[in-house]
C-alpha cells in the first residue's frame, strides 16, 4: 500500500544519515512502529533507528537511508520503508562496524495476515462509500460484477477529502473559500479553530476504513471507534456514523473506524482484530505512534474491545470505555437460544399470562405495561422487546434479512442461496464445519433446569417447574431447519404466525458439538478476564425499557476479570440511570476525560501499573438521569458478587438475570455444556430445596434428564 511519508523528507545529499559526535549511538537497533515485524501489510512499515555515525539503512539490499528523517533530540530517525516484497523482507542497519537487522514478514492490504480462509461470497459496498467502484481482480467468472471483471476482494484506492462541521451540525464537503456557516471547535489544549476534518478513506482487509483528524489540532491521541449491532458477514460493510465522531474530533482526537469493526456487518472478532490492527498500522505511517489509543464504543462495539485487548494486549488500544457492555457474543448466544423456547411455553400456558412473572424463567426484566410490538398490547419481556428476531439469526441457515440489492451483481447469479446465514457459519474458520456440511454449532440445553431458582425460593410450584421442563423442547439441528414464517419473512404475513420459530423447536435437549465447544473456548473469542488496561465500562441504565443490553453484563464482565488472576482493578462501572423515559445524559466525555488524566499518570509512574495510577474519579460510581452523581468509591455495587449489604449504586440500580442465571448457574456466564450430575444424586444433596420429589415426579425428571442435571 502507497503511503505519505509521517514527516517531511530529509534533505541530505549523502545517501547515509550522521548523528552528532555527543549524541553518536553506542549500538544500532531497529524497530516497527507501525505493527508487529511479522504482521505488516500493505507494502510498507513505519521503523525507527537508533543514529549513528555513517548510518545506512537497506531494504533486501537495496539503500533506503533517505526514507530517513532525524526524530526530535538527535538519537533516533524515523522513516515510512515501502516497496516490501509479499513475504519475508530484510531490513539491515549499518554504522562502521556496527549492525542489526530486522525481519519484516509483509501481506497484502486485503488480507488476511491470521484470520484464516477469507469469506465468499462477498459483495462489495465501495461505490456507497465514494471510493467508486472496486478494481477487477478476478478472472475466473465470479464475484462481484464490475467493468472489466469480477472483484472479490472489493479493494478501491483510497481517497483523501477534506470535511467541515456547519453550525447547523452537518458535516459538508470543504469549499476552496472558507463557507460562511463554518462552525469553530474548542480543542483540548484550549485553542478554538475552525473545525475542518482531513479524512482518509480506503480499503483494508477487505473493509472499507476511514481516519479523519482535525486540521491544525491533533492532540496527539487517537480515538479507535468501534460499532456493534449483529450481522453474518458476506459483506463489505458500510462505515458508521461513528466516524465523524464530532465530540471526539473537536476535541482533537484521531478517529480510527473500519466497517469491519462493527458487528453489524460480521461477529467473526478474529478477522475484526486482524482488520483493527491494520487500521491502526495505517495511522502509524501516516501520523506516528500517538501518545495512546483509547477505544469506544458500545454493545458490539464494547465486546471487541474487551476481547482484542485480551487477544492482542495494548496493540489496537491502550485504554478502554466499552458502554453498554457483554462480556463477548459467543457465550451471548448460550441463554439468548434460550428466549424463544421459553417464550413460545409460557405464551401457551395461561398461568404466565402475566407478564411480570416471566423473569422467574428467563431471568431478564419482564413488564405488564411495555408495548409489545407484536400482540399490539401491554406486556413483553427483554427476550421479546429486545432479543426476538436474534435466535433465527444466529441459528437458522435457511433465512437471513439480509435483502441487499447488491447481491443481483453477484456472479454466479442465486450464490446467496447457496450460504448457509448462520452466527456459527459466520465463524466456521473457528467452529469447524461437520459431516453434513454446516458450521458446527455449541449451542446447548442437556441438563439445563429451567427455573431451579425460582423453585428453591418458592416463586414457582414442583409442578410448574417439571411442566416448562417437560415441554421448552430445543433446536433442531442446522441441517433440519426450514424456512422462517410471519414475521420474519414478510410474505408469510398475516397467516403463518410464527414468532418463537416453532417449526424449529424440536421435544428433548440438544447437545451442543464437542468440537465447537472446544474451538472456541481456545479461540480467544470467549472473553476469559484477561485484560490490563485502563477500562471505564459505562452504560444507561435501561432494565425498564426491556433493552437488550441489560445491566448484569457489566458485573459478568468482572467476574471474569477476577476468576482470571484476582483483579479486577483497572475496572470501573458506571450507570446512568434512563428512567422514566430513556437516555438523557451522556457520561462519555467525562470518561475520555478521566482515561486521559490515567493515561498521564501511567506515562509519568509505569512502575505504579494500571491499577496504581487511577485518578480519583477512576472509581466505581452511579449517576441521575441527569448526570449528577449519586454515589461513587469502593462498596458501591456491593451485595452483586459478594455477600456484603447492598452498596448505594446497587440499591438504586436493580439487576435482573438470564435463563441460565435462574437454572442455578454463574453470573459470568459462559458455559456452553455443564458437568451432569444423577437427578438421585441432586435430590440428595438438597438442590431442591423443601421440595422432596416423589417417586411420580422423580420419574419425570428421569426422563426429562435421563443423563443427569446440571451441577455448575
Amino acid at each position: 500500500m502507497k503511503a505519505a511519508p509521517v514527516l517531511a523528507a530529509l534533505l541530505v545529499a549523502s545517501s547515509a544519515l550522521v548523528a552528532p559526535p555527543a549524541q553518536a549511538a553506542a549500538g544500532l537497533s531497529l524497530e516497527v512502529l507501525s505493527s508487529r515485524a511479522d504482521r505488516v501489510s500493505g507494502g510498507d512499515a513505519l521503523l525507527r533507528v537508533r543514529l549513528a555515525p555513517r548510518l545506512r539503512v537497506l531494504r533486501n539490499g537495496e539503500d533506503v537511508t533517505t526514507a530517513f528523517t532525524p526524530d526530535p533530540g538527535g538519537k533516533t530517525a524515523t522513516g515510512l520503508v515501502a516497496g516490501l516484497r509479499p513475504g519475508e523482507n530484510l531490513v539491515t542497519a549499518t554504522a562502521r562496524h556496527l549492525r542489526d537487522t530486522l525481519r519484516l514478514r509483509n501481506h497484502p492490504i486485503s488480507g488476511p495476515i491470521f484470520s484464516g480462509p477469507q469469506q465468499y461470497p462477498f459483495v462489495c459496498k465501495t461505490e456507497r462509500t465514494g471510493l467508486g467502484p472496486p478494481v477487477a481482480d478476478n478472472q475466473a467468472g465470479q464475484g462481484y460484477r464490475v467493468e472489466g471483471g469480477w472483484s472479490k476482494d472489493c479493494f478501491a484506492p483510497s481517497v483523501t477529502d477534506r470535511v467541515y462541521r456547519s453550525t447547523g451540525g452537518q458535516w459538508k464537503p470543504m469549499p476552496a473559500e472558507r463557507p460562511a456557516d463554518m462552525a469553530t471547535t474548542t480543542l483540548m489544549d484550549g485553542r478554538t479553530v475552525d473545525f475542518v476534518v482531513r479524512r482518509e478513506r480506503g480499503v483494508i482487509n477487505r473493509f472499507l476504513y476511514s481516519i479523519a483528524v482535525v486540521e491544525g489540532g491533533w492532540n496527539q491521541r487517537a480515538m479507535y471507534r468501534f460499532d456493534g449491532g449483529v450481522g453474518i458477514g458476506h459483506n463489505q460493510g458500510n462505515l458508521g456514523g461513528s466516524a465523524l465522531d464530532p465530540y471526539g474530533l473537536g476535541r482533537g482526537y484521531a478517529i480510527l473506524h473500519s466497517s469491519g469493526t462493527r458487528t453489524s456487518t460480521h461477529y467473526n472478532l478474529i478477522l475484526g482484530a486482524e482488520t483493527a490492527l491494520m487500521v491502526k498500522e495505517r495511522f502509524i505511517e501516516l501520523y506516528g505512534r500517538p501518545l495512546y489509543t483509547v477505544g469506544v464504543g458500545g454493545s458490539g462495539g464494547a465486546i471487541q474491545q474487551y476481547v482484542y485487548t485480551q487477544n492482542e494486549g495494548d496493540r489496537i488500544i491502550d485504554a478502554a470505555i466499552p458502554q453498554y457492555s457483554y462480556p463477548d457474543m459467543v457465550t451471548q448466544t448460550i441463554h439468548v437460544g434460550d428466549c424463544e423456547l421459553l417464550e413460545r411455553y409460557m405464551d401457551a400456558n395461561p398461568r404466565w399470562a402475566g407478564w411480570d412473572s416471566r423473569s422467574a424463567l428467563i431471568g431478564m426484566n419482564a413488564s405488564d405495561t411495555v408495548a409489545n410490538p407484536y400482540t399490539r398490547k401491554p406486556g413483553a419481556s427483554e427476550c421479546v422487546i429486545g432479543w426476538r428476531g436474534l435466535t433465527p439469526l444466529a441459528m437458522n441457515p435457511k433465512w437471513t434479512d439480509d435483502n441487499d440489492p447488491e447481491w443481483a451483481r453477484m456472479d454466479p447469479p442465486g450464490v446467496k442461496d447457496t450460504v448457509h446465514w448462520t452466527h456459527w457459519e459466520d465463524l466456521k474458520n473457528v467452529y469447524g464445519v461437520g459431516p453434513d456440511g454446516y458450521a458446527r454449532s455449541p449451542w446447548d440445553n442437556v441438563g439445563v433446569q429451567y427455573g431451579l431458582k425460582s423453585l428453591q425460593n418458592g416463586t414457582i410450584t414442583p409442578e410448574e417447574f417439571l411442566d416448562v421442563n417437560e415441554k421448552a423442547g430445543t433446536w433442531k439441528e442446522s441441517a433440519d431447519m426450514v424456512q422462517e414464517g410471519c414475521p420474519f419473512v414478510p410474505a408469510a404475513c398475516p397467516a403463518d404466525w410464527d414468532p418463537w420459530s416453532a417449526r424449529n423447536i424440536r421435544q428433548g435437549r440438544r447437545t451442543g458439538d464437542p468440537i465447537a465447544i472446544r474451538n472456541v473456548e481456545r479461540s480467544g473469542l470467549v472473553f476469559r478476564g484477561a485484560i490490563d488496561i485502563p477500562v471505564i465500562d459505562w452504560r444507561h441504565y435501561l432494565e425498564d425499557q426491556l433493552d437488550m443490553h441489560n445491566s448484569h453484563q457489566s458485573f459478568a464482565v468482572r467476574k471474569r476479570m477476577l476468576d482470571h488472576d484476582g483483579d479486577a482493578a483497572n475496572q470501573v462501572i458506571w450507570f446512568t440511570d434512563a428512567r422514566p423515559d430513556g437516555p438523557r445524559f451522556d457520561q462519555t466525555p467525562e470518561a475520555l476525560q478521566v482515561v486521559d488524566e490515567w493515561m498521564a499518570n501511567i506515562r509519568q509512574r509505569p512502575w505504579r501499573g494500571v491499577a496504581g495510577n487511577k485518578p480519583p474519579l477512576a472509581v466505581d460510581r452511579c449517576f441521575t438521569t441527569g448526570g449528577a452523581q449519586i454515589a461513587a468509591g469502593r462498596g458501591v455495587w456491593d451485595g452483586i458478587l459478594d455477600r456484603r449489604p447492598q452498596g448505594a449504586c446497587t440499591k438504586a440500580f436493580p439487576l435482573y438475570s438470564t435463563s441460565r442465571i435462574v437454572a442455578g448457574g454463574p453470573i459470568e456466564g459462559g458455559v456452553f455444556t455443564c458437568r451432569l450430575q444423577p437427578v438421585e444424586k441432586a435430590i440428595a444433596r438438597g438442590l431442591y430445596g423443601g421440595w422432596q420429589p416423589s417417586p411420580a415426579e422423580r420419574a419425570r425428571l428421569e426422563a426429562v434428564f435421563p443423563t443427569g442435571v446440571c451441577a455448575y
